[in-house]
C-alpha cells in the first residue's frame, strides 16, 4: 500500500477516519433534533462521499449547479436539491432531462426565473417542486419580504407542471435567530393564505449546531462539516484534529530564519480567507502560518520555536476547504500515513 511519502506535491489528503466521524456526528445531531440532513456536495464534489452521507441517513444531497447534479445522478444519487436560479433555454432543457432521472427540487426568487420553469415543466403528472428562496439577512439571492414570498408561492401554485415546495434560505453566519423569525413569519403568512409549507430548508455548517427541536427549519444543508477547515475551527465547530482535508506541500526555499516558501500557492490553497488573517497553518508546526500567496508560492511566517528545512514535506490546513477541492483533479484518501485510494474530483469545474 502506497504511503503519502510516495505522493508528488502539492496534493490533497483526506483523512477518511476524520471525514467519517464528521459525517456521523452531524447525522446524529440532525436525528436528535428531528432535522432532515441534505448535505451540500460543494465541499467534496465526490460521489464517493455523497453516497457515504446518504448511507449514514441523509435524505438526499444538495448541488449548486446542474453540472454537479448531472455528475451525481450519473453516479446513482437519486434525490437532488438544486437551490439556484436556473435561467436560459439550454439550462432549462438540461434540468428537464435531470428531472426525468432523479427526484429533483429547485428554487426561485423571481417571476423571471419562475416563468422559465413554468414554461419548461408542463406535465401535471410529474411536477417539479419549486421552493421560494428567501433573503433572511445574508444579502445574496432571495425575496426580500414575507409578502413577496407569498406572492411567488401563489404563482407557483397556479402553474401546471410545478408545485410549491416550501421555503429555502442561506442565512447570514451567526444570525440564525433572525432567519428563524423571518421563516416563522413567512410560514404563518402562507398558512393564512391557504398554502401549506411542509419543507423549510436552511444551510451553513456553523449554525447547524445551534439548531434545536423548536426550530421552524425542517431540513439542513451543511457542506463543510464533512472536512472542516480553519474557518469552521474559528467558529467553534471543531478543532484542527477534526479537519479531514489538508494540502501536502514541500518546502522549496528558506530565504530567512523566519520565512519559508512552499510549492502550494493560490492555485493550491486559494486566496479565499473568509475573513481570517492568513491563508492556512501547518499541522504539527506550532507558530507556522501561511501569510502570503502568489500563484505557485506559499509564504510561511515562522514564529517562536517553529523550524522548517528545505525539502521537508508539510500538511497545510486551508481556510476554506470547499474552494481547495475545486483546485485539484484528484484527492488521496488516507489512513495515517497510508494512501488507501486516489479518486478523481468528479464534479470539479462543473460551474454551469
Amino acid at each position: 500500500m502506497p504511503s503519502i511519502d510516495d505522493l508528488d506535491t502539492p496534493a490533497i489528503l483526506i483523512d477518511v477516519g476524520r471525514a467519517e466521524a464528521n459525517i456521523a456526528r452531524a447525522q446524529a445531531h440532525a436525528d436528535r433534533h428531528g432535522l432532515k440532513l441534505r448535505p451540500h456536495i460543494k465541499t467534496h464534489k465526490l460521489p464517493y462521499w455523497a453516497k457515504k452521507q446518504v448511507a449514514a441517513g441523509a435524505v438526499g444531497i444538495t448541488c449548486q449547479k446542474i453540472g454537479e447534479a448531472e455528475v451525481m445522478a450519473d453516479a446513482g444519487l437519486a434525490d437532488i436539491f438544486l437551490p439556484y436560479n436556473i435561467l436560459g433555454k439550454a439550462k432549462l432543457e438540461r434540468l428537464k432531462a435531470l428531472h426525468r432521472r432523479v427526484t429533483l427540487s429547485v428554487t426561485s426568487d423571481s417571476m423571471a426565473t419562475l416563468d422559465g420553469l413554468a414554461a419548461t415543466f408542463t406535465d401535471p403528472g410529474h411536477r417539479l417542486p419549486v421552493l421560494v428562496e428567501c433573503d433572511t439577512g445574508a444579502g445574496r439571492c432571495g425575496v426580500q419580504s414575507t409578502s413577496e414570498a407569498i406572492a411567488l408561492a401563489k404563482e407557483i401554485d397556479k402553474a401546471r407542471g410545478i408545485v410549491f415546495g416550501g421555503l429555502m434560505t442561506y442565512p447570514a453566519a451567526g444570525r440564525a435567530g433572525e432567519a428563524e423569525a423571518w421563516l416563522a413569519d413567512a410560514r404563518q403568512a402562507l398558512a393564512a393564505s391557504g398554502l401549506a409549507c411542509e419543507r423549510i430548508s436552511s444551510g451553513g455548517t456553523p449554525d447547524m449546531w445551534r439548531s434545536g427541536e423548536d426550530s421552524v427549519v425542517t431540513e439542513y444543508r451543511p457542506g463543510t462539516y464533512i472536512y472542516l477547515d480553519r474557518y469552521q475551527v474559528a467558529k467553534g465547530v471543531g478543532s484542527l484534529d477534526d479537519c479531514a482535508l489538508t494540502v501536502l506541500s514541500t518546502v522549496v526555499s528558506h530565504p530567512t530564519p523566519t520565512r519559508a516558501i512552499l510549492d502550494a500557492g493560490s492555485k493550491a490553497l486559494s486566496s479565499d480567507t473568509l475573513g481570517l488573517a492568513d491563508f492556512g497553518e501547518l499541522l504539527g508546526v506550532l507558530g507556522a502560518r501561511v501569510t502570503g500567496l502568489s500563484e505557485e508560492h506559499g509564504n510561511v511566517t515562522l514564529s517562536g520555536d517553529a523550524r522548517l528545512r528545505i525539502g521537508e514535506r508539510v500538511r497545510v490546513v486551508p481556510d476554506h476547504a470547499c474552494v481547495v477541492s475545486n483546485l485539484f483533479d484528484e484527492v488521496h484518501l488516507i489512513d495515517g500515513e497510508k494512501v488507501l485510494e486516489t479518486l478523481p474530483v468528479a464534479a470539479r469545474g462543473r460551474m454551469g
